[in-house]
C-alpha cells in the first residue's frame, strides 16, 4: 500500500490533491491513502472560520468546503487528526471520529481505525500541561480562551489510547512526541530551528503524553507536523522493534511537506473499517467521559475483556464494522453569497450540534448520548486568561518562519501552493538520509 503523508495542511486540500495527482503521473505510481497530520482546517463555511483559533488576517475559507458540499470528490481516501488551527466546532461533532466529508475521515480526538489491513491510531491536538487533566468543558460559541484550550489534549483521551494492546502499524499526531529529537539528527534540527535550543536542552520540545503512547504502542511508523520542519528519527524499543518517526513541514512551495512511502498491507479491499478493540475501549470508557473542567474519575473494575466480547458478538451478528454514513450538519460555503450559511440541525442551549454519525455509533454501542451537557463546571486550575502564555500564536510562528522567507511572500504563496512542474519533481525526489534509510517513493 502506498501512503502519502502530508504535514500541516492549512486548508490547502485542493492543491495537495493536485500535487499528488501530478506525482502519480510523473512517477507512474498509484497512491492508496493520504494521511494529514493536523491543522487540516475542515472549514465548511464562514461560521466555521469564526471558530478557527488564529488571527483574523490568516483566516481563509480554503477548499475543504468543496469536498464537504460534493462539488469536488476526494481523489484519494484521506485521514487526518486535528491540530491547533482547526474549526473545532465541527470536529467536536465528530469527537469519536467520522466522515468530515465523503472519503475524508477524521480520527476523532483519539482513535484507532483500520484501512486495508493497516491499523492506524491517532491523537488530535497539542499538549499543554495546564489543560491536560481537565475534562472537555468547552462549548460553542467559544470565547477566546476556550477556542484555544479545546485543542489541548486531555488525559482521558490519552488514557484510552494507553489501553490498546493489539499491534498498531501507524500512529498520527500533530505535535511531536517529547524527546524524539534525541533519536534523529538533533544538531541538524537546531541548525534549522535554533529557537528550539532551550526546549531541546530541557527535554520539553513536544508532547510527553505522545511519547508515553509511542513507548506503549510501539507503532511501526509515527507521523507528525506542527513545528514546520522535516525531521526523521528511529526510536528503538527494548523488545528489538523500532518506530520510524517522520515529521513534515506545512504546505508551501519550497517546503518538505509531503512524503510517499510503501507499507505492508492486506490484499484489500482498501477501505475503512471500525476497529474491534477500539470499539471495546470506547464502550468501556464512554460513561466516564468528563464534560466539565473536572478530570475523569474511573471505577476500579473496568473490564475491557467483557466489552471486547460484547463488541465481537455485535460484529459477528450484525457486521457493524463499517463506518456510519457521512451526514451534513451545516450548509456549505456559497462563494456567490457568503455569510448566509446556517446549521441544518438546531444547536441546543449549550451550542452543540448533534452529528448523525456520532449518534449512530453511540446507539450501536448501546451507550447514552451525553454530549448535550452544558460543559464548564468547577475548574481544576487557576488559569482563566484569554491568551495561553505557553503557546506560540500563529503570528509568532510566521515571524519565526520569516527567518528563511519573507512573510508577505509566504502569505501570497499560500493561495497558490501548486509548484511548477520541475520544482514539484525536485521536491518529491530530494529525500534526506534518515538513520533508517530512505523513504521509498515507488
Amino acid at each position: 500500500m502506498k501512503i502519502a503523508v502530508e504535514g500541516c495542511a492549512h486548508g490547502d486540500l485542493e492543491n495537495i490533491y493536485a500535487t499528488l495527482q501530478h506525482l502519480e503521473l510523473v512517477q507512474n505510481t498509484k497512491i492508496d491513502l493520504l494521511i494529514c497530520c493536523g491543522d487540516f482546517q475542515a472549514i465548511r463555511n464562514e461560521h466555521d472560520m469564526e471558530c478557527l483559533a488564529c488571527p483574523a488576517k490568516y483566516r481563509e475559507i480554503g477548499s475543504f468546503w468543496k469536498y464537504y458540499s460534493g462539488i469536488e470528490k476526494a481523489p484519494y481516501p484521506t485521514i487526518f487528526v486535528g491540530g491547533n488551527h482547526e474549526a473545532s466546532n465541527y470536529l467536536w461533532e465528530l469527537y469519536y471520529g467520522g466522515w468530515a466529508a465523503p472519503d475524508i475521515y477524521f480520527m476523532g480526538f483519539a482513535g484507532v481505525i483500520n484501512f486495508g489491513g493497516v491499523r492506524i491510531g491517532g491523537l488530535s491536538g497539542i499538549y499543554k500541561p495546564k489543560d491536560y487533566r481537565s475534562g472537555h468543558y468547552e462549548r460553542a460559541p467559544y470565547n477566546e480562551s476556550d477556542m484555544r484550550s479545546i485543542y489541548h489534549i486531555r488525559e482521558y483521551d490519552v488514557n484510552k489510547l494507553l489501553q490498546v494492546k493489539d499491534t498498531v502499524d501507524i500512529f498520527i499526531s500533530h505535535d511531536w512526541p517529547c524527546g524524539v529529537v534525541n533519536f534523529g539528527d538533533k544538531q541538524g534540527l537546531l541548525r534549522r530551528k535554533a529557537y528550539f535550543q532551550q526546549e531541546v536542552e530541557q527535554n520539553n520540545l513536544g508532547s510527553k503524553p505522545a511519547m508515553q503512547i509511542l513507548q506503549k504502542l510501539k507503532p511501526s511508523y509515527w507521523f507528525s507536523a506542527h513545528l514546520h520542519t522535516k525531521f526523521a528519527a528511529l526510536v528503538h524499543h527494548q523488545d528489538g522493534s523500532a518506530t520510524k518517526f517522520l515529521a513534515l513541514d506545512k504546505c508551501l512551495p519550497g517546503r518538505d511537506f509531503l512524503q510517499v512511502l510503501e507499507v505492508p498491507s492486506g490484499d484489500g479491499p482498501f477501505e475503512f473499517k471500525l476497529d474491534e478493540e477500539w470499539l471495546a475501549i470506547t464502550r468501556a470508557y464512554h460513561p466516564f467521559l468528563p464534560l466539565t473542567r473536572r478530570p475523569a474519575v474511573y471505577p476500579q473494575d473496568i473490564s475491557l475483556e467483557s466489552h471486547r466480547l460484547w463488541v465481537k458478538e455485535l460484529l459477528s451478528v450484525h457486521g457493524k464494522d463499517s463506518l456510519p454514513e457521512f451526514a451534513t450538519t451545516a450548509e456549505p460555503y456559497n462563494p456567490t453569497q457568503g455569510g448566509n450559511e446556517r446549521h441544518l440541525h438546531a444547536l441546543n442551549r449549550a451550542g452543540h450540534t448533534r452529528n448523525q454519525q456520532t449518534e449512530a455509533l453511540i446507539e450501536a454501542l448501546e451507550l447514552e448520548y451525553t454530549f448535550d451537557g452544558p460543559g464548564g463546571g468547577d475548574t481544576i486550575n487557576q488559569y482563566s486568561t484569554v491568551a495561553d502564555p505557553d503557546e506560540i500564536p500563529l503570528d509568532d510562528e510566521e515571524d519565526i518562519d520569516a527567518q528563511v522567507e519573507n512573510d508577505d511572500e509566504a502569505e501570497a504563496a499560500a493561495t497558490a501552493v501548486i509548484l511548477p512542474e520541475h520544482e514539484q519533481h525536485k521536491r518529491t525526489k530530494e529525500n534526506v538520509e534518515f538513520s533508517w534509510g530512505r523513504l521509498k517513493l515507488v
